[in-house]
C-alpha cells in the first residue's frame, strides 16, 4: 500500500446510492477476519468459480489446491478475481470486497516450506499439495444497509436474532428506525 492516500485507505466515501466504498485498509482487515471466498477464473474462454478457503500473507491471498481445473486456472492463465463477503444482522449492512490480481503457483522450494507454515488447511478429504498466491493489483469493497422489506432467512444463512431480555421488540409494521436492530417478522 505504499504511497496510497489516508482518505483511500481508510476513508469511508458513499457513492450516489448511498453505498460505502470502504477504504483499502478496511477491506484488507475484512480480508484477514475471512477464511472462504470465491476465485473467479476463466475457463476455456468461460467464467467458473470456485469456493476456496485462504489466508493473508504479506498482502497477498494464498489458497491450497489439487492438481486440475482449479489450479489450471489460476496458475496458468494468471489474471484472477477473487471475493468474499459478508453481513451483520444486528446492523442490517452486508459488504463485499473484491481482489482482482495475478495467481501463481507457489513452486520455489523455500516459498512452500513458507507456505506450508500457513494456518492453511484443506476442509476436503483429499489432498490438496499445491499452494496457489494471488498478487492483488486492485482491492475494493463496498458496504450498505439492507432494505426494511427483506426478511432475513436460512437462505443466505442469516437467521433471525433473538432480543435481548430488556430490548424491546420491534411490532409488525412498525417504521424501522437505523439506530436499532430491526427484524420484519416473516
Amino acid at each position: 500500500m505504499p504511497d496510497t492516500p489516508a482518505a483511500e485507505l481508510y476513508g469511508a466515501m458513499i457513492d450516489e446510492h448511498g453505498i460505502e466504498i470502504l477504504g483499502t485498509a478496511e477491506c484488507w482487515e475484512l480480508l484477514h477476519d475471512t477464511t472462504v471466498g470465491r476465485l473467479a477464473v476463466d475457463v476455456g474462454g468461460r467464467p467458473d468459480i470456485y469456493p476456496i478457503n485462504f489466508v493473508v500473507d504479506d498482502g497477498s491471498i494464498v489458497f491450497r489446491t489439487a492438481a486440475g481445473t482449479k489450479l489450471a486456472s489460476a496458475a496458468l492463465m494468471h489474471h484472477v478475481a477473487f471475493e468474499i463477503d459478508g453481513y451483520l444482522p444486528l446492523e442490517r449492512t452486508a459488504w463485499s470486497v473484491v481482489v482482482k490480481g495475478w495467481a501463481d503457483q507457489v513452486e520455489k522450494m523455500f516459498d512452500v516450506f513458507d507456505a506450508e507454515d500457513l494456518p492453511l488447511f484443506p476442509w476436503a478429504a483429499h489432498p490438496k499439495p499445491n499452494f496457489v498466491k494471488i498478487t492483488p493489483h486492485e482491492v475494493t469493497g463496498r458496504r450498505f444497509h439492507v432494505v426494511d422489506d427483506v426478511a432475513p432467512d436460512a437462505s443466505i444463512g442469516w437467521e433471525p436474532v433473538a432480543a435481548e431480555p430488556d430490548a424491546a421488540a420491534p411490532q409488525p409494521g412498525a417504521d424501522y428506525h437505523p439506530g436499532e436492530p430491526y427484524m420484519r417478522p416473516g
